[in-house]
């Protein structure tokens, strides 16, 4: 059987918002991309600097080389030039060793190390004496090459002058050796920081925000009602925040309780007339057809009065709560009084009610729906009543939903009579006595709480069955 629902819903309701960022990760987020940005920098700056100083460290390289060839170089009387038997280095007698050396001159006189016999050097070019040039990566058929090449002009005993251009080349690939070399060196030492600074960085914000999570789970507290307010030991920034939040805490109570107070005491002011106009009217034997009728409205007025000051008792679902209220105790002692009230029907009531089952709002609010729903019960049932309390947590929430039913083993309620019955001034059967309105006070109860209201029938006991679903808070 479908159940009525004391709270309206929409079936085309809008997705909520996205939720946005929380601030821990807002300014892991920021610092990851700052110091992701500052690391880059860091790195491409070093990666030059380095770059730098490895081809100045190649032309010094090279140019050591020429001065090494350059002063073994000998000129003889006739002219001819005699290269140094020593070489300077191991490689330039490797053929295809990556480095070479080459001497040119004129009458097409050439020279090449053992490492460059059978390569290519067709792009050397001679170069006037005191001239000299580095120049790389060049590509050629033996790859890219770095090369420093310069003039010179040697005089023989003659004093005559013989012009020679050396060159001297290296590879790219042994140059970006330990470039390379030193490219992942630095992006692990690099990372490695970066990660070692993203972890500190965390710390320091779960530190830093340790106040801030302070204050949420001390308004928690608040609103499970396990505390008053908020501490007083915060940060400066925080101080006024929380001094705030208190003064709103206590306003929003101070506001409930003169509310509930005026009209309390409105309702009252209105009982004494209303009493004194019926007792009037009861002594008055004459004209008993005005009697009736003035003693009817003046009934109906008593009846009203006493339903808006029931309204106005339901404070509703609270942003503070003072306590969580416990419902067995109070359950058992509104069931004793109905007992002794239907005592003649001999009604047996159960209880299936979780372990510290409790109910997050006021207590004059949970008396007023478990007594509205049990003396129903008490009043339809032939000789049983159940009463079931379950409670229902949910991951995320502070306060958890709360499951309570009230069944009888009476006639029922047809379904084409539930829309009536809730009804306010409605009873079910005109027979049996009361005023109609205490389901009516259960559904504002049930309203004001963001619960829904069931009502089918008991599959025990084949009655009644009133269902209440507060949800998580």
């Amino acid at each position: 059987m479908p159940s009525l629902a004391a709270k309206a819903t929409t079936n085309n309701a809008t997705p909520p918002p996205r939720r946005p960022f929380s601030l821990a990760a807002r300014a892991a987020l920021a610092t990851g991309f700052v110091l992701a940005a500052f690391l880059g920098v860091v790195g491409l700056t070093l990666t030059r600097t380095n770059n730098d100083r490895a081809l100045q460290g190649l032309h010094d390289r090279l140019e050591n080389f020429f001065m090494a060839y350059l002063a073994g170089t000998e000129v003889s009387r006739s002219g001819k030039v005699l290269m140094p038997d020593t070489l300077p280095d191991s490689m330039f007698s490797r053929p295809g060793s990556g480095l070479y050396a080459v001497v040119v001159g004129d009458n097409n006189f050439k020279w090449e190390s053992p490492s460059a016999i059978g390569r290519d050097f067709g792009f050397l070019h001679p170069l006037e004496p005191g001239q000299s040039q580095f120049i790389g990566p060049v590509d050629t058929r033996m790859g890219r090459l770095y090369y420093y090449i310069r003039g010179v002009a040697l005089d023989n005993a003659e004093k005559k002058s013989v012009p020679l251009t050396f060159m001297v080349a290296q590879t790219e690939d042994q140059y970006e050796g330990p470039n390379a070399v030193f490219r992942r060196s630095l992006i692990f030492w690099l990372a490695s920081l970066g990660v070692m600074l993203i972890l500190l960085q965390l710390l320091l914000l779960r530190w830093s925000l340790t106040p801030l999570r302070k204050v949420a789970n001390e308004m928690s507290r608040v609103e499970r009602g396990d505390r008053e307010h908020l501490g007083d030991q915060y940060p400066q920034e925080l101080t006024g925040l929380t001094e705030r939040i208190n003064a709103f805490i206590d306003s929003e109570r101070e506001q409930r309780v003169r509310t509930r107070n005026t009209l309390a005491d409105l309702a009252h002011s209105l009982k004494t007339p209303l009493a004194v106009i019926r007792s009037s009217l009861e002594s008055v034997s004459g004209e008993s057809g005005l009697r009736d009728q003035v003693l009817e409205q003046v009934r109906k007025m008593d009846e009203l009065v006493a339903y808006q000051l029931a309204r106005a008792a339901t404070s509703g679902r609270q942003t503070f709560a003072t306590t969580a209220i416990p419902i067995a105790s109070h359950a058992e002692d509104l069931v004793q009084s109905l007992e002794k009230v239907y005592a003649a029907k001999n009604v047996l009531c159960e209880f299936d009610i979780d372990d510290n089952a409790a109910f997050y709002g006021e207590q004059g609010d949970l008396l007023e729906l478990m007594g509205n729903l049990l003396e129903n019960a008490f009043k339809w049932a032939r000789h049983r009543v159940l009463l079931v309390v379950k409670m229902r947590p949910v991951a995320g929430r502070q306060r958890p939903g709360l499951w309570l039913s009230v069944e009888d083993d009476g006639p029922g309620i047809d379904d084409d009579k539930i829309e009536s019955v809730l009804q306010r001034g409605v009873r079910g059967d005109e027979r049996v006595q009361g005023h109609g309105i205490g389901l009516s006070i259960v559904q504002d109860i049930i309203r004001a709480y963001g619960g829904e209201l069931g009502v089918d029938r008991s599959p025990e006991f084949n009655g009644a069955r009133f269902s209440v679903k507060f949800p998580p808070g």
